[in-house]
């Protein structure tokens, strides 16, 4: 298919690389050009407006910070609406809360354009093999119309209802990544503190019924104090800032939530932001020590 990519940061890339990489045609756009520059080399046509993107491709896919950036994107000046054709689908992968998605796919019908909600779970080195978790939620019959673009990035697809179903499921699984990292953090601390070896305490976690992918991957290069991003500390913390929203408008009350945002919240004013989210380690340290 000819497929657009409205966003090319760490998962924008890794998915354009791989959909490049399984035979689809490519057209990518990113605000700052130069991130596009590696997608060009593979063999990507890089255009230098969202509404370009949408003349040339059956399916775009936009992966951006926030519902805002959602919006200008789609609706902005030579944004993708004004690229409509006959038979575009917008797949918006970009993490936003479900009430902000049903809002944009209901402004993106009014100019004849069904828009489905496509966000994943996995990173980026998953993206580019190929091993994504894929959900969809909106028009089934549009999901069924560009499958193969999602069957040639995921090894499994959950269809899950109507617009903002997915995104509603996304937000309620990085909750448990973010409580998940905390966690994590604080038994590698405890375990320093106790004089243990964290790289043992992580030995019989993982050797446990408790163990994760998490504490099996990154979890050794936590206790070493590595945090290379495949998902910025920053933008977990604009997923809690949605996750809570979120539940404020459906009436959950998540106190748990609402204390991994503080915690996420104060290690970006300490300039944790642009490290990997599992960095929040780092600043659990930082206050252990007192300082």
């Amino acid at each position: 298919m000819n497929v657009g990519i409205v966003g090319t940061g760490l998962l924008g890339k890794a998915v354009a690389t791989r959909l490049i990489n399984s035979g689809h045609k490519v057209t990518v756009y990113n605000r700052t050009r130069e991130k596009t520059k590696p997608l060009e080399k593979l063999g990507a046509s890089v255009v230098d407006s969202p509404r370009k993107v949408a003349e040339k491709s059956d399916t775009v896919i936009t992966i951006v910070k926030d519902a805002s950036a959602v919006e200008s994107v789609a609706f902005g000046k030579d944004g993708i609406a004004d690229g409509r054709h006959d038979g575009l689908v917008v797949a918006d992968m970009s993490t936003i809360n479900p009430i902000s998605s049903k809002k944009i796919a209901a402004r993106y019908k009014e100019y004849g354009i069904i828009m489905i909600d496509s966000p994943v779970m996995g990173g980026p080195p998953l993206a580019e093999k190929g091993q994504l978790i894929v959900m969809i939620g909106g028009d089934k019959a549009a999901y069924e119309k560009c499958r193969s673009v999602f069957d040639s990035i995921g090894e499994k697809t959950f269809y899950l209802g109507s617009n903002g179903a997915a995104d509603a499921m996304k937000i309620a699984m990085n909750l448990q990544i973010s409580i998940l990292a905390l966690a994590i953090s604080e038994g590698i601390i405890l375990a320093k503190k106790s004089g243990l070896d964290p790289l043992l305490f992580l030995e019989v976690l993982n050797s446990t019924y408790f163990k994760t992918g998490m504490s099996q991957i990154k979890g050794p290069k936590m206790a070493k104090g590595i945090f290379e991003p495949s998902f910025f500390l920053s933008v977990m913390q604009k997923d809690l800032d949605e996750i809570n929203y979120t539940a404020k408008e459906f009436g959950a009350n998540l106190p748990v939530a609402r204390l991994a945002n503080e915690l996420y919240q104060s290690a970006v004013k300490e300039g944790l932001g642009m490290i990997d989210y599992t960095g929040i380690m780092a600043y659990l340290e930082k206050i252990s020590k007192g300082t």
